[in-house]
């Protein structure tokens, strides 16, 4: 086991802004820099930089940045900034580099850089191994599995349907008709026999907020809703922050293809420190009680990264475990009494697992009762936690640890659990996106493995964990752009969702 290190604990703008930035390092390269500056133009899209170009030489540079995206990004290098420019806004920024290196850039709006709003500028001719800010090199408990080309043999996409930023896909269990995509802006929509139904199932727009991080999060069906009709979504609303919420709905008793919108039950409402960070996965384990994910609620904007990681007063960077079915007279669910926090005074019983940042997937095997968990990471490295049968109560180690990197060393975890596999931001990767375990029949050679894949490159893997180790990765070998969840049918099938939009079934090539 890893072990804690020690020690105790945008403003919006319109218009053109002309920042002057003062020197970088030693100026003895200063009297060789040009004077006229150069200029780079930066376009900000949801979430990418385009940048006209990459290499400057020493000296002034000016970057005229301009938004086009839908939601308020900044510009950050060198130590300087724009304002946050809303849609169709613009800023210059003066920067002076007067030595030759390379130095990162970024946006500072929340959870930004991490969807992919970063990379590097090169000026000058910088000798080797003078980058401005180098990341640690990883230490990792093992030698990190290969990755491979194996079980990916036979394997296609097939696309179902274009929808609105959809965020999750799920079915009731057994139910071969029906699937159901959730979309960001809070309204889910059925396919019946493949048919994309002309009204949506639910809708929750005039209370869900999509902004960013902020909307519909998740979406699961109770195991018998079939004949109860209930079901369960996780959503972010249109107070405060952003606050979060657990909702059980049931089916209309007129249509079963339409939910009754007022049979709403809250079950679970937490005040958000911040909008982002929220997580919200839902499913149901083989013992009959509901997991949700909850992120840690701040990325650090209002609060210290991590802040309510490693607390047990609040629900925040935990994984819950409750029983929605069975309520208590002074509650809308009850506890059960094997969650490994029941019974101590000032700890919130429903806590399962903690130490989590923004686990916005997991997935528990539904044939071993394995537990993964895909955690986003901060900027470093992205994690997968493993805990064979889900045994509960575990730490997971952050703010402490991010993947297998020392990250706050001011913290204290205790009994960090690593994960069984992480990874870094090379190749342009950003933020794992978790998936689930394979038990389509249809894919033999996928069979008990586990599928994630990152939001930026869109590549689809699979790994294999044998005796608690990720002994194998496997590049399936298929890309989809803005991946951002996956999902299953109730025929087991695997479904793969984008916020540009897409929703793919994966299937076998013939």
């Amino acid at each position: 086991m890893r072990r804690p290190p020690g020690g105790g604990r945008a403003v919006a703008a319109l218009g053109v802004l002309l920042l002057a930035a003062a020197g970088f390092g030693a100026a003895s390269t200063w009297a060789h820099a040009p004077a006229t500056p150069t200029d780079v133009r930066v376009v900000a899209r949801d979430f990418s930089y385009t940048l006209s170009r990459k290499t400057v030489p020493v000296g002034r540079v000016r970057f005229t940045v301009v938004n086009r995206g839908d939601v308020g990004h900044d510009f950050s290098i060198g130590g300087k900034k724009t304002p946050v420019l809303q849609p169709g806004a613009s800023a210059v920024l003066l920067v002076t580099f007067t030595r030759a290196g390379s130095f990162a850039y970024r946006c500072t709006v929340s959870g930004h850089a991490a969807l992919g709003m970063k990379g590097a500028l090169t000026v000058g001719k910088p000798a080797k191994g003078t980058a401005a800010s180098p990341k640690p090199k990883p230490t990792t408990t093992a030698t990190p599995p290969p990755t491979t080309t194996s079980a990916t043999a036979g394997l296609k996409l097939t696309k179902i349907g274009d929808f609105e930023r959809p965020v999750i896909v799920a079915a009731p269990r057994g139910d071969p008709s029906r699937l159901f995509v959730a979309e960001q802006n809070g309204t889910i929509q059925e396919i019946v026999d493949g048919q994309v139904q002309p009204t949506p199932f639910l809708d929750l727009t005039d209370r869900v907020l999509e902004v960013s991080e902020r909307g519909f999060l998740g979406l699961t069906f109770a195991p018998d809703y079939a004949r109860s009709g209930l079901f369960y979504v996780t959503y972010t609303d249109r107070s405060g922050n952003g606050n979060w919420n657990l909702v059980e709905y049931r089916r209309s008793a007129e249509n079963p293809d339409e939910a009754d919108p007022d049979s709403a039950r809250p079950l679970i409402e937490i005040d958000k420190p911040w909008e982002n960070h929220n997580a919200g996965m839902l499913q149901f384990g083989p013992d009959g009680d509901l997991y949700v994910s909850v992120g840690d609620g701040d990325s650090g904007v209002n609060n210290p990264p991590g802040a309510f990681a490693q607390t047990f007063d609040d629900l925040l960077g935990n994984i819950l475990r409750i029983d929605p079915l069975h309520p208590t007279a002074d509650s809308p669910y009850s506890i059960p009494p094997t969650n490994p926090f029941v019974g101590d005074p000032g700890l919130r019983g429903e806590i399962w697992d903690y130490g989590l940042r923004n686990p916005w997937r997991f997935w528990i095997d539904p044939d071993t009762s394995d537990l993964y968990i895909s955690d986003v990471g901060e900027g470093n490295a992205e994690e997968i936690d493993y805990v064979a049968g889900n045994t509960g109560g575990l730490n997971f180690g952050w703010p402490c640890f991010e993947g297998n990197l020392t990250h706050e060393t001011t913290q204290t975890c205790p009994g960090s659990t690593p994960p069984v596999y992480d990874y870094d931001h090379g190749g342009g990767r950003c933020a794992v996106i978790g998936g689930v375990v394979v038990h389509d029949p249809r894919l033999p050679a996928l069979t008990g493995r586990y599928l994630f894949g990152d939001y930026c490159d869109g590549k689809i893997h699979s790994v294999l964990v044998t005796n608690g180790k990720a002994g194998d990765v496997a590049d399936l070998g298929l890309v989809v752009p803005t991946l951002d969840s996956f999902g299953v049918d109730g025929r087991g099938r695997i479904y793969v969702t984008a916020t540009d939009g897409g929703v793919y079934r994966l299937d076998p090539a013939s």
